[in-house]
């Protein structure tokens, strides 16, 4: 970076961009305060902290220092009682941020970081736009008058809040001025507006820098990124400059910690895919550490010509394709599978009545055990049940593990199926596993309705061709598209090798993106059905988790073998079930290791079925084969 020229002139330039600093909030959450706590208030009650903050980002390399105060609005103060100090809150965030920057020897700037109000405008909210912009004009008086070199509105999921914010900005200050949004796993606001939208939107309004913040991991920003660009690329707009500061990729939670998996060498490699996509600012948010700085100047720095695009480049027209990069895995199942990870999975069935307590100290064990994610039958033997949206939805909430909602299609008409698959998108349900259903007439009901008008196939194109595509069946618009991974079933030891190897080609040929399997317990006639579809239909690529069902005594196996349809145990696990008397748990746990151990080199996973809700076993399974692999 240059040590001389206004901060807008440097906005405005070609070549490396400027870096700014990462995470503020979770970096003083990992230094020993409280994630409950107001941030913002420690730039009165513990400076030096913050100071040493700032101080860390200078010394791997920042050249913007973004000042501890995105929280400290009106309105966010008050739910701590500290309204009363927003000026002197904000006004000692920006003397903090100087201090640290007066200690080493080149030129830094100092940004006055501004967060959205933390309420929700009209009409979505009952704080007005005109109230909203007096309480931006209030925190942004406070941070210029302590004498900051421009603004930054960041993390902003509402275009209507951070046009507010803007307007106050302009109105007292020609200061530069950097407006970010962030965006969902979908690349749309939480309000559902595009990249493009958002793009043009900000170029409208006049703001120096269009930003994306906050988001996912790198990949994503980077693809948000190309988009908002392409957006603007036209003749007028091609000195548009961007930035893009993402998280350290999606936040997981571990042991009761949340943890961001995106390492340091990673976000150096993506400055300079910011950097060639137009970026004139890069940096980090949530989890980013010095450390990820630090890997980003190196980079930067190692890049001495420059890697800003060309006019030419940004004015070429890009085809559709090109200008939306493939979208990252839409689940965290996805992206295993992808790998190469050994899948575990485990069904759990929903309660019968309201209460959800054994059912959530089950999906805890289950989760700690190491399950990558739990599957949650339909009313299963066509029995009443507690709706498995809900299910999944608050087993994903409580415990941060995903889930596979089992979607049969029996019993939903073409409306009703478009309907549920869009409220399970909304309650954050990325994978589904379409099945037909068992028929209503051996359940509870037998005299319910039992109609449908979709097979499994048919469900499975409809997902993928549709939904995932932004369209209902009849084509309207849904506004976004969905994002749905889409599991189907397969019988692996049928009665007809070439009926069952038809149905599962018609179910691929539909886009389906996993199989989950029946139990297997003879997997020497599994290896023969896949070798049986390898010579029909060439490989199989899809990814399988094969069924594993603990036998849990021999009453239970000779019910199995003798009622359930396509489950057949051969006579010798029979007998080991007989002869195993008393221990007939554990060695039906035997049985279940060893036939993953014999179907481990060509399945890519496991789906766990514990009969009689015994979780305790499908844990010590699960805990078993992570130790094994």
């Amino acid at each position: 970076m240059k040590d001389s020229g206004t901060l807008k002139e440097l906005l405005l330039e070609s070549g490396i961009p400027l870096l700014s600093d990462g995470a503020m909030g979770t970096e003083l959450h990992a230094r020993g305060i409280s994630i409950n706590a107001c941030f913002d208030a420690l730039n009165l009650a513990n400076p030096e902290l913050v100071f040493q903050i700032h101080s860390d980002y200078l010394r791997a390399g920042s050249d913007l220092l973004q000042t501890n105060t995105f929280g400290a609005n009106r309105y966010k103060l008050a739910q701590h009682g500290l309204e009363k100090d927003l000026k002197r809150i904000n006004q000692q965030g920006v003397t903090i941020a100087r201090q640290a920057a007066q200690l080493v020897p080149k030129k830094v700037y100092i940004l006055g970081d501004v967060g959205p109000l933390g309420v929700r405008l009209a009409p979505y909210g009952r704080v007005q736009p005109e109230q909203a912009r007096r309480a931006f004009l209030e925190q942004i008086e406070a941070l210029l008058e302590a004498g900051v070199d421009g603004i930054i509105l960041e993390t902003f999921s509402d275009l209507n809040e951070i046009q507010e914010a803007i307007y106050a900005v302009k109105a007292l200050s020609s200061l530069p001025l950097i407006a970010s949004m962030t965006f969902t796993r979908d690349d749309v606001t939480l309000l559902g507006d595009t990249p493009a939208q958002v793009a043009r939107q900000l170029h409208a309004l006049g703001v120096d820098v269009i930003g994306v913040n906050c988001s996912g991991g790198p990949a994503q920003v980077w693809r948000i990124l190309r988009q908002m660009r392409q957006a603007l690329a036209t003749s007028a707009d091609l000195l548009q400059p961007f930035s893009a500061m993402p998280n350290a990729g999606w936040p997981e939670q571990v042991g009761g910690r949340i943890m961001y998996p995106a390492n340091a060498e990673y976000f150096g490699e993506y400055a300079l895919a910011f950097c060639e996509a137009g970026a004139r600012v890069v940096g980090g948010c949530c989890g980013t550490t010095p450390a990820h700085i630090a890997a980003m100047r190196a980079a930067l720095d190692g890049q001495a010509a420059g890697c800003a695009p060309s006019v030419s480049e940004l004015s070429m027209p890009v085809e559709l394709e090109e200008a939306k990069p493939e979208r990252e895995p839409p689940s965290h199942l996805a992206r295993k599978l992808a790998e190469g990870k050994f899948v575990i999975s485990v069904e759990m069935d929903p309660p019968r009545g309201l209460s959800t307590h054994k059912l959530l100290a089950g999906a805890s064990l289950l989760s700690e055990a190491g399950a990558d994610v739990i599957n949650v039958a339909d009313s299963p033997m066509a029995r009443m049940r507690m709706s498995p949206w809900a299910v999944c939805e608050l087993i994903q909430r409580t415990f941060g593990i995903e889930t596979i909602l089992h979607f049969p299609t029996r019993g939903r008409n073409l409306l009703r199926v478009q309907g549920d698959l869009l409220a399970a998108h909304a309650l954050g349900i990325r994978n589904v596993f379409v099945v037909m259903g068992d028929p209503t007439a051996i359940g509870d009901y037998p005299n319910a309705m039992d109609n449908y008008d979709l097979v499994p196939s048919g469900l499975i194109k409809l997902i993928k061709e549709h939904l995932n595509a932004g369209f209902d069946q009849a084509g309207a618009e849904l506004g976004q598209p969905t994002q749905f991974f889409v599991g189907c079933a397969l019988n692996l030891v049928p009665p007809d090798f070439g009926q069952e190897a038809k149905n599962l080609q018609r179910k691929l040929n539909a886009g389906a993106d996993f199989i989950l399997t029946q139990p297997v317990f003879q997997p020497q006639r599994a290896a023969d059905f896949l070798r049986f579809y390898q010579d029909r239909y060439g490989e199989l690529s899809t990814p399988i988790l094969v069924g594993v069902l603990p036998l849990y005594s021999l009453r239970h196996a000779l019910f199995l073998h003798n009622e359930v349809p396509g489950i057949q145990i051969q006579e010798e696990t029979l007998e080991r079930m007989r002869r195993a008397g008393e221990r007939a748990p554990q060695e039906g746990v035997h049985i279940a290791l060893e036939l993953i151990e014999q179907m481990r080199s060509w399945a890519s996973g496991i789906y766990l079925m514990p009969a009689f809700h015994r979780y305790d076993i499908a844990a010590e399974i699960i805990e078993t084969c992570r130790d094994l692999t």
